[in-house]
């Protein structure tokens, strides 16, 4: 004689409350990782992008002062009226006009900052840099080693 219950001998299908709420759990906290590697993955692209466009200026700079024989701390001759060195630079074809606009400040850094120089007609002594970002002290956008640029 066959007392079991149907209900017992019926096969379960579906999930149960916990085990959707573990893989729901577990899905949230894969996301979240995920979103704090690509936050700090974009966060260090940003400084990258900032350190390379500094770069590109200060070896521009380095470039035609030593192309055209001024020393380091010393001014340009004035050319057409003025002794700035970016529109120097920028009418003789050294630099591009995106460069240009970053030396300027028009032109933000990839992490919003803006660069920022101290003089405009003064070519930079040795270990400065001729434009810096405005995040150097909070996000360190600045170059680890800049003294030989």
């Amino acid at each position: 004689m066959n007392t079991a219950s149907p209900l017992r001998s019926a096969s379960r299908r579906g999930f149960t409350l916990l085990e959707l709420t573990v893989v729901i759990a577990v899905l949230l906290s894969l996301t979240t990782v995920l979103f704090f590697g690509a936050r700090a993955w974009k966060s260090g692209a940003d400084r990258t992008g900032c350190i390379l466009a500094i770069r590109n200026v200060q070896v521009s700079v380095r470039s035609y002062q030593n192309l055209y024989g001024y020393s380091p701390g010393g001014m340009p001759y004035a050319e057409n009226g003025t002794q700035d060195i970016a529109i120097h630079m920028c009418n003789k074809g050294y630099i591009t006009d995106e460069q240009f606009a970053a030396i300027e400040g028009s032109k933000t850094c990839p992490g919003g900052g803006t660069y920022e120089r101290e003089h405009v007609d003064v070519f930079p002594t040795v270990g400065r840099l001729y434009i810096g970002c405005s995040l150097a002290s909070t996000k360190d956008h600045v170059p680890d080693e800049g003294l030989e640029w």
